[in-house]
């Protein structure tokens, strides 16, 4: 099975180096020295890792035969691809590969349909799970154990326990509607600061 675990980015310094943003949570496997990489397009690889550094918060590699700034550049935009077994899984029961997600029926806790997961987003600050509606439209989910309680590979299907106006944000709405009307009179002013966090809490949650 192939997955995706990193993108080539610029050329670093003058001696090979490129900086590469990594898509797979474990780039000590999947792009440490030694690992041997698939590329798209095809004709760029296959590629050897040589040696591999965190530089500034970034992933810096160097492959083997790439000697200078030109050859580093040249590689700029190519997809790594790694082989890996199907049957391999994380060792942490918490963790899962890309491929385990992508594909999974997403619901809610009462079992409401909401979609299907269509690709897993990997951030500096967090993984996002993207689900694609049945209207077409996508959303992007935080991975995080408060909003996503649970995995279930037996089953092929991924529970939300979304915040209001995340999934629908018709819901946002109307828990701003019901803030705005429980205020007594003369205090329009704790209303409207209920409202500013409501609506700061759904942007930063979506």
């Amino acid at each position: 099975m192939q997955l995706v675990v990193g993108k080539i980015g610029r050329a670093h310094g003058i001696r090979g180096d490129v900086s590469v943003e990594v898509r797979t949570d474990e780039p000590e496997l999947r792009l440490g020295p030694g690992a041997v990489l698939l590329t798209d397009p095809a004709s760029a690889g296959p590629l050897t890792v040589e040696s591999g550094k965190v530089h500034s918060g970034r992933l810096l590699l160097r492959f083997a035969g790439v000697k200078d700034r030109n050859g580093a550049e040249a590689l700029r935009g190519t997809i790594l691809i790694a082989e890996v077994d199907p049957e391999e899984r994380p060792e942490d029961p918490e963790e899962y590969y890309d491929h385990q997600l992508i594909g999974l029926d997403v619901v809610l806790l009462d079992g409401t349909p909401v979609g299907e997961l269509t690709e897993v987003v990997h951030l500096p600050y967090q993984d996002l799970l993207t689900v694609k509606k049945p209207d077409g439209t996508e959303v992007l989910v935080p991975f995080v154990s408060r909003i996503v309680p649970t995995i279930d590979l037996e089953n092929q299907r991924a529970v939300l326990d979304p915040p209001p106006g995340l999934i629908d944000p018709e819901q946002a709405e109307v828990v701003r509607g019901a803030t705005e009307g429980s205020g007594e009179p003369g205090e329009s002013g704790d209303a409207e600061q209920a409202e500013g966090s409501t609506e700061s809490g759904a942007e930063e949650s979506a």
